[in-house]
């Protein structure tokens, strides 16, 4: 299976869905923004941000089985989320 490319624009747009993935189950983000020690006041501040982006599809990546059900319920390759949390980090894509 050839591996997607994933430009910064398609990664932010990747990492958006995650947040709204997240939002979609309180105790999901819940649990995220304890971790990340974002409040929910501040979400739609953060979520400009390419670094907390990055954090964000790095949290998916940490738990499979919630990464296995966002990448399902979007139709993502599993890869998907790495690579656009590279893109956002600026290791990959321009």
């Amino acid at each position: 299976m050839k591996t997607p490319r994933i430009n910064r624009a398609e990664a932010e747009v990747i990492a958006l869905k995650a947040l709204g993935f997240l939002a979609s189950e309180p105790e999901r983000l819940s649990r995220f923004l304890t971790l990340s020690g974002v409040e929910v006041a501040d979400i739609g501040t953060v979520a400009e941000n390419p670094d907390f982006l990055a954090g964000l599809l790095n949290h998916l990546l940490q738990d499979e089985s919630l990464l296995l059900t966002f990448t399902a319920e979007q139709e993502l390759d599993p890869r998907v989320p790495a690579l656009a949390a590279e893109a956002l980090a600026g290791r990959a894509g321009a």
